[in-house]
């Protein structure tokens, strides 16, 4: 590309790259709400975390348009088009990430009678796992550091191990107590929502390696997750 020519471009790319900050801003900001607002049955915030997640989904348009609108004009090759491709890519999987927490706050609206223990501390200890593993990946992605994002993709597992901690843990309690039923579901809904967040994590991950490797990652993506095996599974 002639230098305007390039110049151009970098300041697109530097645009998608900015929005895809700002859509995993708003995720953690989902994430945090909808934990909150189960923990504390708080209906109004629960509200508001839905109500993000319209702008997330607008985000999300706005960079897929705006990656056909470059890739129309400029008709990127090799890395360039790598960046162009791993942005909407990337975009999709934030875009997943927070209808996974919208889903966790609809839960509230479902909840009658709250039981705060340290099943419900378990849950945080998991979402906030998950928002680590995404700000770090987001870091991986804005230095290009494939590195980074491999150490993401390789601790996915750290999330599973919790989910299946806790799918037992929930068992225990509704095999010893049939009244905390209805409440340990809905735990296990949110629950198997931030396995499935980390897993759009992990391919976050996998899609900051392609962007700067230029080949996707050929080993097995490392799980852990026992209860989509189980019958008892819920998603």
């Amino acid at each position: 590309m002639i230098d305007h020519t390039a110049r151009a471009f970098d300041t697109e790319l530097g645009e998608l790259i900015r929005k895809i900050r700002e859509m995993s801003d708003m995720d953690a900001k989902q994430i945090e709400g909808a934990i909150e607002a189960f923990g504390k049955h708080d209906l109004a915030l629960a509200r508001q975390v839905i109500a993000l997640d319209e702008q997330v989904d607008a985000l999300q348009q706005d960079i897929e348009e705006e990656a056909i609108v470059t890739m129309a004009r400029r008709q990127p090759m090799a890395v360039d088009l790598r960046e162009i491709v791993g942005a909407v890519r990337i975009s999709y999987d934030l875009e997943r990430i927070g209808d996974f927490a919208e889903n966790i706050a609809k839960r509230v609206m479902l909840i009658e009678d709250l039981h705060v223990n340290e099943v419900t501390l378990n849950l945080e200890h998991m979402a906030q796992l998950v928002l680590d593993q995404l700000a770090h990946v987001i870091q991986s992605y804005e230095h290009r550091d494939a590195a980074a994002a491999l150490d993401v993709w390789q601790k996915d597992q750290q999330i599973d191990i919790i989910n299946n901690s806790l799918f037992r843990e929930l068992l225990t309690y509704m095999m010893g107590n049939p009244s905390t039923i209805a409440f340990c579901t809905h735990v296990l809904f949110c629950a198997k929502n931030l396995e499935r967040m980390g897993d759009h994590v992990t391919n976050i991950a996998e899609t900051v390696h392609y962007i700067v490797v230029g080949h996707p990652l050929r080993a097995e993506r490392p799980k852990a997750d026992i209860t989509s095996k189980s019958t008892l599974a819920l998603l």
